[in-house]
């Protein structure tokens, strides 16, 4: 991982097997796949004279012979066959239900029960019951001293997973169904309530099952205090990955705990952290701060914001066109003076208090462009530090700081074309291509991987988090999620996370599809390990699809991938005197030259 200051030494492009030479070959799915999806594509390859078939039908393909078809797929086992001329290859899909089975005798859907895991909410919360049985029976829990009816559920509204915007299936779906059974209540006092007692009767007989998780009532007088002690510690909106991202916690920061999941616990603010994150604090009282005076610095490359605080309080950002927002928890405004002299960032500062215990300040920026931010405790002062934009010097890179991530690497292939070349060779070679163009141009170029190597998605992040770069660019190529349409689903799309590479991601997609005259597939706002970085500017460059088969062979094709790489790195120098230009033309900059 050390600077690339010269030229890299480019890995050899695969060369695409003789037609006359190409036996039949399927590189997706594999034998004996299981997915939930209605569709299922078959991605492969064989010499392109002839024909190919598919249970006796032959399919579409692309000039270098290349097939991605799509077929539906009916509950359970599917099976296909594939030939041409005397080769044949089979292959069996297994299309899974969504909907656990609902029993039809005297007993519950196997996990049905919740909750399936130890539980902690405040008096006065729902807690809530659900269960899958027989139809018209009759469900109750009992929970201390609290019998519970559980009615039964008619429709069920069932939301898309994340990955269907990618196929553009993103449409929640009405369904009726049967066996459902749900019901809440509420306990006023603290308590260890135990493990809810679930009684089944169906046809006059009657069972009983305990669920597998304990609830308990916490009491607000004997709440927990926990103090993040990972790096940055991982707030969610609720007890499990499936939950959104919120604004990562500075190590040091102290919250009380409200409530209980599993592995996760419900910190005052709101956010959900794993408890393997975080440290119970025995004896330690609910944090609260005030908050007075506070002070701004300029360092190498940055403004520094100091907030003194009485305890590190939980902490959340937004950034918005010239604005950088944060928000303290816990803490209340005892604030008479502020000073903040002219700053190469911010215009002005505001501030309020939102709630009786949230303060919420605004920095006013003076561009439009921002370039990353960093949080850290030093005792308990809470340090805000503003990057500086990087200069421009004429229509070069000379001095800016570039990050080039080649996507996978080593056992992790990525996806994969129709005859089964790797997702993570194509990566390595286009990255180090485009090495080689932002060299020429001047720039510093630090490579994530410059082999054939893993290196895991923590170390690739904290290498940008500690160089700090201009920007940092992370090279894929693209697949879909089973039922996505792999024949006629192509083109450059554009993934970023953070406010400040937004502009990135937009700019480089409509430059390379109007320089390159290649499909647009869109840009995304996405919760990816590589766009998350806030540090710097990051955005993941999906340039293809790899299981496209008439895509593929452009991806393949190495004058096409020089052409690329010269057209990214084109591209970022425009974006760079873009920013530069807008820069100069802000009404800021304006009075400051008068």
């Amino acid at each position: 991982m050390r600077k690339i200051l010269g030229l890299a030494v480019l890995g050899a492009v695969i060369t695409l097997p003789v037609a006359a030479q190409q036996p039949l070959f399927l590189a997706y799915p594999p034998e004996e796949h299981q997915t939930t999806a209605s569709t299922i594509f078959l991605i492969g390859t064989a010499s392109p004279s002839g024909e190919v078939l598919v249970n006796g039908q032959a399919i579409e393909r692309s000039p270098a012979g290349n097939f991605a078809p799509s077929f539906p797929l009916q509950l359970g086992e599917n099976q296909f066959t594939l030939r041409y001329q005397n080769q044949e290859i089979k292959v069996s899909v297994t299309r899974l239900s969504t909907e656990p089975e609902v029993p039809v005798g005297l007993e519950f859907s196997k996990d049905s029960l919740t909750p399936t895991v130890d539980i902690a909410r405040l008096p006065g919360e729902l807690v809530c019951f659900s269960a899958i049985a027989s139809p018209k029976a009759k469900v109750t829990v009992g929970l201390a001293n609290q019998t519970i009816p559980l009615l039964p559920q008619s429709q069920n509204i069932q939301l898309p997973a994340n990955s269907a915007v990618l196929t553009q299936l993103n449409q929640p779906a009405s369904e009726s169904v049967i066996g459902h059974y749900q019901g809440c209540t509420t306990a006023q006092t603290a308590a260890d309530l135990g493990q809810p007692q679930y009684q089944l009767t169906v046809n006059g007989q009657t069972t009983s099952q305990s669920a597998a998780g304990k609830i308990s009532i916490l009491s607000p007088a004997q709440l927990e205090v926990v103090e993040v002690t990972a790096d940055a510690g991982v707030a969610r909106t609720g007890p499990s990955t499936d939950y959104s991202r919120l604004t990562p916690l500075p190590k040091g920061t102290r919250a009380t705990v409200t409530g209980k999941e599993g592995e996760w616990v419900r910190l005052d603010y709101g956010a959900w952290i794993k408890a393997a994150e975080v440290r119970f604090l025995p004896g330690v009282v609910p944090p609260l701060s005030l908050i007075r005076s506070i002070r701004a610095r300029q360092v190498a490359g940055a403004t520094e914001v100091i907030f003194p605080l009485q305890t590190p309080v939980p902490v959340s950002v937004q950034q918005g066109d010239r604005t950088f927002t944060l928000n303290l928890y816990n803490t209340t405004a005892q604030t008479d003076i502020i000073r903040l002299d002219d700053d190469p960032l911010i215009s002005r500062l505001d501030w309020q208090q939102v709630t009786p215990t949230q303060v919420q300040y605004t920095f006013n920026l003076k561009s439009q462009q921002q370039w990353g931010y960093d949080l850290r405790y030093e005792g308990t002062s809470l340090i805000l530090s503003l990057r500086y934009p990087p200069t421009l010097k004429s229509n070069s890179l000379s001095g800016i700081k570039i990050v080039v991530d080649p996507g996978h690497g080593g056992d992790e292939l990525g996806s994969r074309g129709p005859n089964g070349y790797p997702e993570k060779d194509v990566n390595l070679t286009v990255s180090k291509l485009l090495q080689e163009e932002l060299v020429q141009r001047g720039a510093e170029v630090y490579m994530t991987r410059e082999e054939d190597q893993f290196v895991s998605l923590e170390d690739r992040v904290k290498m940008i988090n500690q160089l700090k770069p201009a920007i940092a660019l992370s090279i894929h190529y693209n697949a879909l999620p089973d039922g996505g349409d792999a024949m006629n689903t192509a083109g450059i799309g554009m993934f970023w996370y953070n406010t400040p590479a937004h502009s990135l991601s937009v700019f480089l997609h409509n430059y390379l599809v109007k320089k390159l005259g290649r499909p647009s597939y869109g840009v995304f706002w996405n919760n990816l390990a590589l766009t998350r970085p806030h540090t710097a500017p990051s955005v993941l460059l999906e340039l293809g699809f790899m299981i496209n088969p008439v895509e593929f062979e452009w991806i393949t094709n190495r004058k096409e991938q020089q052409k690329l790489a010269k057209a990214i790195a084109d591209g970022i120098v425009a974006w760079f005197q873009n920013v530069q230009q807008n820069r100069q033309d802000s009404p800021t900059s304006k009075q400051m030259r008068v």
